[in-house]
Protein backbone atom coordinates (compact mmCIF):
# COMPACT_ATOMS: atom_id res chain seq x y z
CA UNK A 1 0.00 0.00 0.00
CA UNK A 2 2.54 2.10 0.98
CA UNK A 3 4.53 4.25 -2.03
CA UNK A 4 8.14 4.89 -0.60
CA UNK A 5 8.21 8.33 -3.29
CA UNK A 6 5.42 9.73 -1.04
CA UNK A 7 5.89 12.84 0.17
CA UNK A 8 6.23 13.61 4.11
CA UNK A 9 3.21 15.19 5.43
CA UNK A 10 3.38 18.19 7.81
CA UNK A 11 0.20 18.53 9.78
CA UNK A 12 0.25 21.92 11.46
CA UNK A 13 -1.21 24.67 13.68
CA UNK A 14 -3.70 22.04 14.98
CA UNK A 15 -5.73 23.41 17.94
CA UNK A 16 -5.43 19.92 20.57
CA UNK A 17 -2.60 17.67 19.45
CA UNK A 18 -4.48 14.70 21.78
CA UNK A 19 -1.45 12.25 21.74
CA UNK A 20 -2.00 9.73 24.78
CA UNK A 21 1.69 9.27 24.96
CA UNK A 22 3.12 8.23 28.23
CA UNK A 23 6.20 6.80 29.78
CA UNK A 24 3.95 3.62 31.53
CA UNK A 25 3.89 0.42 30.14
CA UNK A 26 0.91 -1.62 29.48
CA UNK A 27 -3.29 -0.38 29.74
CA UNK A 28 -4.16 2.94 31.68
CA UNK A 29 -6.22 2.57 34.83
CA UNK A 30 -8.06 4.82 36.85
CA UNK A 31 -6.90 8.56 36.84
CA UNK A 32 -4.29 7.65 33.78
CA UNK A 33 -7.10 7.15 31.54
CA UNK A 34 -7.55 10.82 31.91
CA UNK A 35 -4.13 12.00 30.92
CA UNK A 36 -4.08 12.74 26.58
CA UNK A 37 -0.92 14.46 27.10
CA UNK A 38 -2.30 17.19 24.97
CA UNK A 39 -0.13 19.12 22.53
CA UNK A 40 -1.68 22.81 22.20
CA UNK A 41 -1.12 24.48 19.24
CA UNK A 42 0.42 21.14 17.98
CA UNK A 43 2.24 20.15 14.69
CA UNK A 44 3.76 16.65 13.60
CA UNK A 45 5.68 15.12 10.07
CA UNK A 46 4.84 11.90 9.60
CA UNK A 47 7.11 10.17 7.07
CA UNK A 48 7.84 6.60 5.33
CA UNK A 49 4.41 5.23 7.53
CA UNK A 50 5.80 6.54 10.64
CA UNK A 51 5.52 9.58 13.08
CA UNK A 52 9.19 11.19 12.94
CA UNK A 53 8.35 13.99 14.53
CA UNK A 54 6.11 16.15 16.46
CA UNK A 55 5.56 19.06 19.08
CA UNK A 56 3.97 22.55 19.05
CA UNK A 57 4.52 24.57 15.66
CA UNK A 58 6.27 26.82 16.39
CA UNK A 59 8.59 24.10 17.81
CA UNK A 60 8.50 22.24 14.67
CA UNK A 61 8.91 25.54 12.48
CA UNK A 62 12.18 26.01 13.73
CA UNK A 63 13.36 22.76 13.09
CA UNK A 64 11.65 21.85 9.43
CA UNK A 65 11.28 24.88 7.71
CA UNK A 66 14.37 24.01 5.63
CA UNK A 67 12.32 20.56 4.57
CA UNK A 68 8.89 22.82 3.79
CA UNK A 69 8.65 22.55 -0.05
CA UNK A 70 9.50 18.72 0.03
CA UNK A 71 6.39 17.97 2.54
CA UNK A 72 2.84 18.23 1.71
CA UNK A 73 1.62 20.65 4.04
CA UNK A 74 -1.96 20.31 6.00
CA UNK A 75 -3.27 23.51 8.17
CA UNK A 76 -5.55 22.25 11.24
CA UNK A 77 -6.17 25.16 12.34
CA UNK A 78 -9.56 24.84 14.90
CA UNK A 79 -8.98 21.22 14.20
CA UNK A 80 -8.14 18.46 16.42
CA UNK A 81 -5.65 14.93 15.64
CA UNK A 82 -6.17 12.08 17.92
CA UNK A 83 -4.64 8.50 17.53
CA UNK A 84 -5.95 6.76 15.20
CA UNK A 85 -9.26 4.42 16.50
CA UNK A 86 -8.95 1.11 17.15
CA UNK A 87 -12.02 -1.27 17.68
CA UNK A 88 -11.46 -4.06 19.36
CA UNK A 89 -14.47 -6.09 19.40
CA UNK A 90 -16.19 -6.37 15.93
CA UNK A 91 -17.99 -9.25 14.03
CA UNK A 92 -17.51 -7.47 11.21
CA UNK A 93 -17.34 -10.04 8.52
CA UNK A 94 -20.91 -11.67 7.94
CA UNK A 95 -23.27 -12.14 5.28
CA UNK A 96 -26.81 -10.53 5.49
CA UNK A 97 -28.76 -8.87 7.63
CA UNK A 98 -31.05 -9.33 10.58
CA UNK A 99 -33.69 -6.27 10.64
CA UNK A 100 -36.60 -8.10 11.36
CA UNK A 101 -35.45 -9.15 14.39
CA UNK A 102 -35.23 -5.79 14.96
CA UNK A 103 -38.72 -5.15 15.21
CA UNK A 104 -39.63 -8.43 16.94
CA UNK A 105 -36.76 -7.25 20.24
CA UNK A 106 -39.38 -3.87 20.29
CA UNK A 107 -42.37 -6.51 20.35
CA UNK A 108 -40.80 -7.71 23.59
CA UNK A 109 -38.43 -10.70 22.34
CA UNK A 110 -35.46 -10.92 24.23
CA UNK A 111 -31.91 -11.71 22.58
CA UNK A 112 -31.97 -15.18 23.61
CA UNK A 113 -35.52 -15.81 22.96
CA UNK A 114 -34.62 -15.12 19.25
CA UNK A 115 -31.63 -17.06 19.33
CA UNK A 116 -33.70 -19.95 21.30
CA UNK A 117 -36.16 -19.85 18.06
CA UNK A 118 -33.51 -20.40 15.55
CA UNK A 119 -32.75 -16.62 15.08
CA UNK A 120 -29.92 -14.38 15.93
CA UNK A 121 -26.27 -16.08 15.63
CA UNK A 122 -28.18 -19.29 14.34
CA UNK A 123 -29.76 -16.88 11.10
CA UNK A 124 -26.36 -15.53 10.55
CA UNK A 125 -24.56 -19.15 10.51
CA UNK A 126 -26.83 -20.04 8.07
CA UNK A 127 -26.60 -17.28 5.46
CA UNK A 128 -22.67 -17.52 6.41
CA UNK A 129 -22.76 -20.92 5.38
CA UNK A 130 -24.92 -20.32 1.83
CA UNK A 131 -22.16 -17.40 0.88
CA UNK A 132 -19.37 -17.69 -0.98
CA UNK A 133 -15.77 -16.58 0.23
CA UNK A 134 -15.80 -13.72 -2.22
CA UNK A 135 -19.50 -12.36 -1.66
CA UNK A 136 -18.07 -11.77 2.07
CA UNK A 137 -15.28 -10.47 1.04
CA UNK A 138 -16.91 -8.36 -0.58
CA UNK A 139 -19.60 -7.09 1.74
CA UNK A 140 -17.10 -6.90 4.57
CA UNK A 141 -15.08 -4.51 2.03
CA UNK A 142 -17.77 -2.08 2.34
CA UNK A 143 -18.50 -2.16 5.73
CA UNK A 144 -14.07 -1.55 6.48
CA UNK A 145 -14.31 1.92 4.03
CA UNK A 146 -16.90 3.08 6.59
CA UNK A 147 -15.24 2.27 9.48
CA UNK A 148 -12.35 4.08 7.88
CA UNK A 149 -14.48 7.12 7.23
CA UNK A 150 -15.58 7.06 10.97
CA UNK A 151 -12.25 7.29 12.11
CA UNK A 152 -11.29 3.32 12.60
CA UNK A 153 -7.68 2.22 11.49
CA UNK A 154 -7.48 -1.19 13.48
CA UNK A 155 -10.35 -3.55 14.54
CA UNK A 156 -10.37 -6.78 15.50
CA UNK A 157 -12.88 -9.61 14.00
CA UNK A 158 -14.26 -12.46 15.50
CA UNK A 159 -15.10 -15.63 13.36
CA UNK A 160 -18.23 -17.51 14.80
CA UNK A 161 -20.92 -17.34 11.79
CA UNK A 162 -19.80 -20.68 10.77
CA UNK A 163 -19.84 -22.74 13.65
CA UNK A 164 -18.13 -26.03 11.56
CA UNK A 165 -14.55 -26.27 10.29
CA UNK A 166 -15.36 -25.32 6.53
CA UNK A 167 -17.18 -22.24 7.52
CA UNK A 168 -15.05 -20.83 10.43
CA UNK A 169 -12.04 -21.31 8.48
CA UNK A 170 -13.94 -19.48 6.03
CA UNK A 171 -14.70 -16.49 8.06
CA UNK A 172 -11.23 -16.34 9.30
CA UNK A 173 -9.88 -16.60 5.50
CA UNK A 174 -11.38 -13.91 4.57
CA UNK A 175 -10.34 -11.61 6.98
CA UNK A 176 -6.78 -12.67 5.95
CA UNK A 177 -7.47 -11.97 2.49
CA UNK A 178 -8.81 -8.55 4.06
CA UNK A 179 -5.84 -7.80 6.18
CA UNK A 180 -3.76 -8.06 2.94
CA UNK A 181 -5.71 -5.97 0.32
CA UNK A 182 -7.46 -3.45 2.48
CA UNK A 183 -5.85 -0.05 4.75
CA UNK A 184 -7.49 -1.28 7.83
CA UNK A 185 -5.47 -3.32 9.68
CA UNK A 186 -7.13 -6.69 11.03
CA UNK A 187 -6.91 -8.60 14.20
CA UNK A 188 -8.27 -12.09 13.78
CA UNK A 189 -10.25 -14.10 16.62
CA UNK A 190 -11.07 -17.39 16.41
CA UNK A 191 -14.62 -17.86 18.09
CA UNK A 192 -16.04 -21.51 16.93
CA UNK A 193 -17.47 -21.14 20.53
CA UNK A 194 -19.99 -18.56 19.49
CA UNK A 195 -23.09 -20.84 20.08
CA UNK A 196 -23.69 -24.07 20.07
CA UNK A 197 -24.84 -25.34 16.27
CA UNK A 198 -29.05 -26.06 15.91
CA UNK A 199 -27.31 -29.48 14.87
CA UNK A 200 -25.47 -30.16 18.10
CA UNK A 201 -28.34 -28.81 20.15
CA UNK A 202 -29.10 -32.26 21.81
CA UNK A 203 -25.42 -32.75 22.45
CA UNK A 204 -23.83 -29.28 23.19
CA UNK A 205 -20.36 -31.03 24.46
CA UNK A 206 -19.76 -33.05 21.39
CA UNK A 207 -19.61 -29.43 19.83
CA UNK A 208 -17.16 -28.26 23.00
CA UNK A 209 -14.93 -31.47 22.02
CA UNK A 210 -14.97 -30.33 18.17
CA UNK A 211 -13.86 -26.83 18.52
CA UNK A 212 -11.01 -28.51 20.90
CA UNK A 213 -10.27 -31.30 19.09
CA UNK A 214 -10.66 -30.25 15.14
CA UNK A 215 -11.09 -26.12 15.06
CA UNK A 216 -8.29 -24.94 16.68
CA UNK A 217 -5.58 -27.42 15.42
CA UNK A 218 -6.90 -26.36 12.16
CA UNK A 219 -6.93 -22.83 13.03
CA UNK A 220 -3.27 -22.69 14.41
CA UNK A 221 -1.81 -24.90 11.80
CA UNK A 222 -3.09 -21.79 9.44
CA UNK A 223 -1.93 -19.38 11.41
CA UNK A 224 -5.49 -17.61 11.08
CA UNK A 225 -5.83 -16.19 14.89
CA UNK A 226 -4.52 -14.38 16.74
CA UNK A 227 -6.64 -14.63 20.14
CA UNK A 228 -9.78 -17.01 20.74
CA UNK A 229 -12.79 -15.95 22.50
CA UNK A 230 -15.86 -17.86 23.81
CA UNK A 231 -19.58 -16.83 24.61
CA UNK A 232 -19.82 -17.66 28.15
CA UNK A 233 -23.50 -17.75 28.59
CA UNK A 234 -26.13 -19.09 30.46
CA UNK A 235 -27.76 -21.54 27.27
CA UNK A 236 -24.63 -20.89 25.47
CA UNK A 237 -21.56 -21.98 27.02
CA UNK A 238 -20.94 -23.07 30.59
CA UNK A 239 -17.99 -21.54 32.76
CA UNK A 240 -16.47 -24.97 32.70
CA UNK A 241 -17.09 -25.61 29.14
CA UNK A 242 -15.73 -21.91 28.32
CA UNK A 243 -12.80 -22.67 30.27
CA UNK A 244 -11.90 -25.68 28.61
CA UNK A 245 -12.08 -24.09 25.10
CA UNK A 246 -9.69 -21.25 26.40
CA UNK A 247 -7.06 -22.99 27.79
CA UNK A 248 -7.59 -25.77 24.63
CA UNK A 249 -6.33 -22.67 21.99
CA UNK A 250 -3.88 -20.82 24.75
CA UNK A 251 -2.04 -24.34 24.96
CA UNK A 252 -1.69 -23.90 21.30
CA UNK A 253 -0.90 -20.74 21.08
CA UNK A 254 -4.00 -18.24 20.76
CA UNK A 255 -4.74 -15.80 23.51
CA UNK A 256 -7.97 -15.84 25.56
CA UNK A 257 -10.98 -13.01 25.27
CA UNK A 258 -14.31 -13.83 26.92
CA UNK A 259 -18.18 -13.19 26.48
CA UNK A 260 -18.47 -12.12 29.95
CA UNK A 261 -21.64 -11.80 32.32
CA UNK A 262 -24.05 -10.21 29.27
CA UNK A 263 -27.28 -11.37 29.34
CA UNK A 264 -27.06 -13.14 33.20
CA UNK A 265 -24.05 -12.58 35.46
CA UNK A 266 -22.58 -16.41 34.66
CA UNK A 267 -18.91 -16.38 36.39
CA UNK A 268 -17.61 -15.35 33.28
CA UNK A 269 -15.36 -12.46 34.78
CA UNK A 270 -14.14 -15.18 36.99
CA UNK A 271 -13.33 -17.71 34.33
CA UNK A 272 -11.72 -15.03 32.31
CA UNK A 273 -9.24 -14.39 35.04
CA UNK A 274 -8.52 -17.60 36.10
CA UNK A 275 -7.20 -18.52 31.95
CA UNK A 276 -5.29 -15.08 31.91
CA UNK A 277 -7.55 -13.37 29.45
CA UNK A 278 -6.36 -10.57 27.97
CA UNK A 279 -9.93 -9.33 28.04
CA UNK A 280 -13.62 -9.92 28.61
CA UNK A 281 -15.88 -8.69 26.89
CA UNK A 282 -19.41 -7.21 27.68
CA UNK A 283 -20.27 -7.43 31.70
CA UNK A 284 -23.18 -5.79 31.62
CA UNK A 285 -24.00 -8.57 34.47
CA UNK A 286 -20.45 -8.28 36.09
CA UNK A 287 -20.87 -9.15 39.77
CA UNK A 288 -18.59 -6.78 42.38
CA UNK A 289 -16.69 -9.70 43.33
CA UNK A 290 -16.14 -10.54 39.35
CA UNK A 291 -14.84 -7.11 38.90
CA UNK A 292 -12.41 -7.22 41.94
CA UNK A 293 -10.98 -10.68 40.24
CA UNK A 294 -10.60 -9.01 36.65
CA UNK A 295 -8.63 -6.03 38.99
CA UNK A 296 -6.46 -8.32 40.81
CA UNK A 297 -5.63 -10.35 37.41
CA UNK A 298 -5.48 -7.06 35.07
CA UNK A 299 -8.29 -8.44 32.44
CA UNK A 300 -9.00 -5.35 30.23
CA UNK A 301 -12.86 -4.80 30.25
CA UNK A 302 -14.07 -4.10 26.95
CA UNK A 303 -17.56 -2.31 27.16
CA UNK A 304 -19.78 -2.11 24.55
CA UNK A 305 -22.54 0.53 25.32
CA UNK A 306 -24.11 0.32 21.93
CA UNK A 307 -25.04 -2.94 22.26
CA UNK A 308 -26.62 -2.69 25.67
CA UNK A 309 -28.30 0.45 24.27
CA UNK A 310 -30.09 -1.73 21.37
CA UNK A 311 -30.78 -4.18 23.65
CA UNK A 312 -32.57 -2.22 25.88
CA UNK A 313 -30.25 -3.40 28.99
CA UNK A 314 -28.85 -1.12 31.57
CA UNK A 315 -25.16 -0.51 30.58
CA UNK A 316 -22.09 -1.98 31.77
CA UNK A 317 -21.26 -0.07 35.42
CA UNK A 318 -18.20 1.57 33.96
CA UNK A 319 -17.53 3.73 37.36
CA UNK A 320 -17.62 1.09 39.19
CA UNK A 321 -15.55 -1.25 36.85
CA UNK A 322 -12.42 2.17 36.62
CA UNK A 323 -12.62 3.04 40.29
CA UNK A 324 -11.55 -0.37 40.92
CA UNK A 325 -8.82 -0.18 39.02
CA UNK A 326 -10.15 -2.47 35.97
CA UNK A 327 -8.20 -0.97 32.27
CA UNK A 328 -11.19 -0.05 30.21
CA UNK A 329 -11.56 -0.35 26.64
CA UNK A 330 -14.47 0.07 24.12
CA UNK A 331 -15.71 -0.83 21.17
CA UNK A 332 -18.98 -1.20 18.68
CA UNK A 333 -19.38 -4.81 18.81
CA UNK A 334 -20.45 -4.45 15.02
CA UNK A 335 -22.82 -7.21 14.13
CA UNK A 336 -25.82 -7.88 12.51
CA UNK A 337 -27.90 -8.51 15.45
CA UNK A 338 -27.33 -6.57 18.47
CA UNK A 339 -25.21 -3.81 17.66
CA UNK A 340 -25.26 -3.07 13.55
CA UNK A 341 -23.09 -0.30 13.89
CA UNK A 342 -19.67 1.26 12.39
CA UNK A 343 -19.65 4.40 14.39
CA UNK A 344 -17.14 4.14 17.19
CA UNK A 345 -17.07 7.92 17.32
CA UNK A 346 -20.83 7.16 18.97
CA UNK A 347 -19.78 4.63 21.06
CA UNK A 348 -17.83 6.95 22.44
CA UNK A 349 -20.40 9.58 22.87
CA UNK A 350 -22.37 6.69 24.59
CA UNK A 351 -19.48 5.99 27.07
CA UNK A 352 -19.93 9.24 27.99
CA UNK A 353 -23.85 9.39 28.05
CA UNK A 354 -25.01 5.85 29.31
CA UNK A 355 -21.75 4.87 31.26
CA UNK A 356 -20.42 8.14 32.62
CA UNK A 357 -16.90 8.19 31.39
CA UNK A 358 -15.53 11.66 30.98
CA UNK A 359 -14.70 12.14 27.05
CA UNK A 360 -10.60 11.70 28.02
CA UNK A 361 -11.59 8.18 29.30
CA UNK A 362 -13.54 7.60 26.71
CA UNK A 363 -11.17 8.75 23.94
CA UNK A 364 -8.18 6.93 25.95
CA UNK A 365 -10.24 3.60 25.89
CA UNK A 366 -11.06 3.58 22.44
CA UNK A 367 -7.64 4.28 21.11
CA UNK A 368 -4.62 2.97 23.69
CA UNK A 369 -6.33 0.77 26.24
CA UNK A 370 -7.99 -1.16 23.27
CA UNK A 371 -4.65 -1.07 21.69
CA UNK A 372 -3.38 -2.69 25.00
CA UNK A 373 -6.62 -5.34 24.42
CA UNK A 374 -5.05 -6.55 21.30
CA UNK A 375 -1.46 -6.42 22.55
CA UNK A 376 -0.72 -4.06 19.38
CA UNK A 377 0.15 -0.45 21.66
CA UNK A 378 3.87 -0.61 20.96
CA UNK A 379 3.25 0.45 17.27
CA UNK A 380 -0.39 2.01 17.37
CA UNK A 381 -2.62 3.77 20.18
CA UNK A 382 -0.55 6.98 20.48
CA UNK A 383 0.80 9.78 18.96
CA UNK A 384 4.48 9.04 19.35
CA UNK A 385 8.09 9.15 17.51
CA UNK A 386 9.06 5.74 15.98
CA UNK A 387 5.18 4.76 16.17
CA UNK A 388 2.63 3.27 12.78
CA UNK A 389 1.14 6.86 11.42
CA UNK A 390 -2.15 6.92 11.56
CA UNK A 391 -4.03 9.84 12.86
CA UNK A 392 -7.15 11.62 12.38
CA UNK A 393 -7.91 15.19 11.74
CA UNK A 394 -11.40 16.21 13.17
CA UNK A 395 -13.52 19.21 12.56
CA UNK A 396 -13.70 20.45 16.20
CA UNK A 397 -11.58 22.58 17.80
CA UNK A 398 -11.33 20.48 21.81
CA UNK A 399 -11.72 16.37 22.32
CA UNK A 400 -14.66 17.27 24.52
CA UNK A 401 -16.19 18.50 22.07
CA UNK A 402 -15.53 15.45 19.62
CA UNK A 403 -18.08 13.94 22.48
CA UNK A 404 -20.31 16.27 22.64
CA UNK A 405 -21.91 16.66 19.80
CA UNK A 406 -23.12 13.39 18.76
CA UNK A 407 -24.56 11.62 15.92
CA UNK A 408 -22.44 13.82 13.40
CA UNK A 409 -19.62 12.12 11.63
CA UNK A 410 -16.68 14.94 12.64
CA UNK A 411 -13.52 12.93 10.29
CA UNK A 412 -12.20 15.64 8.21
CA UNK A 413 -8.83 13.26 7.15
CA UNK A 414 -7.75 9.95 8.03
CA UNK A 415 -4.03 8.44 7.84
CA UNK A 416 -2.94 5.48 7.61
CA UNK A 417 0.11 4.36 7.90
CA UNK A 418 1.17 7.91 6.65
CA UNK A 419 -0.77 7.30 3.51
CA UNK A 420 -4.30 9.74 3.25
CA UNK A 421 -7.41 6.90 2.97
CA UNK A 422 -10.07 9.38 3.93
CA UNK A 423 -10.57 13.10 3.12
Amino acid sequence: MKDKQQKPIWIQNISQLVTLASDKKGPRVREEMRELAIIEGGSVWLEDGVIQDLGTTREMILKYLPRAEEAEIVDATGKIVTPGLIDPHTHVVFGGSREHEFEMRLEGASYMDIMNAGGGIHATTRKMRSLTEEHIFNQTTRRLDLFLQHGVTTLESKSGYGLDLENELKQLRVMQRLQNKHPMDIVPTFMGAHAVPEEYRENPEHFVNLVINEMIPAVVEEKLAKFIDVFCEVDVFTPEQAERILLAGKARGLIPKIHADEIEENQGAHVAARVGAISAEHLLKVSDEGIEELAKSGVIACLLPATALYLGEKPARARAIIDAGVPVAISTDCNPGSSPTISLPLVMNLACITMKMTPAESLCAATYNAACALQIEDYVGSIEIGKQADLVLWDVHNHQKLHYIFGVNHVKKVWKKGVKVVG
